[in-house]
């Protein structure tokens, strides 16, 4: 089934089931709104709220509470990698704190600065003034969002030929999901087996990016998004706007040999993220079996 407009999800169970609601799909896009009044933060403390740890090894994340609207904590990760060349490169999501910043130092050179999707692109002119020579690579939309900051990219998923190589593919595979709302990119380590995901993928509550401060990171009234919940297949299926470009790159993901998940929001998933991945997308990964 491909529709180019996303579906009202409010009472479906199935794909099949569910009917056309024509909301382009740009309206979806979520909204950045940083907010940390109100979640036990204030943006003076975040050096102090930002939990960084080694994920395994040559691989960091730097975990920050976030919530949208003031009233829903679903936390901000940014990913480092160091390559087996010695660069580092870096998924840009949360502030650039001075102990963010040490640690990236310390790491070695940062190369690499990546913009994963749509919305998650306001820390990427801070990332490039500390780190002028390093390449900027970033979707489309965040480009464009970005036009009066005069940012130099590299590349840009979305306006660049598919088959494009940015320079980084030794160590990290890339896959751009054009189809998807938010325009996101996926990325796999190949080396630590890890999948490094913006928007397509929640495991909340974020409890780590939280665990510096007095809230729980729990989201009110659902407690929890996570992969395995009817809600997040819903939530996979509405903001695929291209339903046949979405099941092309659900599928690319799939075919990695991944077994952690490091999303933005929400807590890392430390073993079984193929399974994981395959039933949040099993909508899009079962699209033949329906046909």
């Amino acid at each position: 089934m491909t529709s180019r407009h996303p579906l009202n999800v409010a009472s479906a169970t199935r794909p099949d089931r569910l009917e056309l609601h024509c909301v382009p799909p740009q309206h979806l896009v979520f909204q950045r709104t940083v907010s940390l009044v109100g979640m036990g933060v204030s943006s003076s403390n975040m050096n102090d709220t930002c939990v960084i740890r080694e994920v395994t090894k040559d691989v960091w994340t730097f975990s920050c509470p976030f919530s949208r609207f003031g009233i829903l904590p679903v936390g901000g990760r940014s990913t480092a990698v160091k390559l087996s060349n010695g660069d580092v490169w870096v998924m840009a999501s949360t502030p650039l704190t001075e102990d963010t910043k040490a640690k990236l130092n310390e790491l070695g050179p940062v190369r690499w600065i990546v913009g994963a999707d749509a919305v998650h692109h306001l820390y990427l002119g801070d990332f490039k003034k500390e780190y002028p020579g390093a390449k900027l690579v970033a979707v489309d939309e965040a480009v464009k969002k970005k036009s009066k900051e005069n940012l130099e990219f590299h590349g840009v998923w979305g306006s660049d030929p598919p088959e494009r190589q940015f320079g980084f593919e030794n160590d990290i595979k890339h896959c751009f999901f054009d189809g998807f709302a938010n325009r996101d990119t996926a990325f796999f380590h190949p080396a630590s087996r890890t999948l490094i995901v913006a928007d397509l993928l929640f495991n909340l509550p974020c409890r780590e990016q939280y665990s510096k401060t007095s809230s729980s990171g729990k989201v009110p009234i659902f407690g929890s998004l996570n992969p395995y919940m009817g809600i997040h297949k819903r939530f996979a299926w509405y903001l695929g706007a291209d339903k046949e470009a979405m099941t092309r790159d659900a599928k690319t993901v799939a075919g990695w040999d991944f077994d952690r998940i490091i999303p933005c929001h929400g807590d890392v998933i430390e073993k079984d993220g193929h399974k994981a991945w395959c039933e949040a997308y099993k909508w899009y990964l079962d699209a033949d079996k329906k046909a």
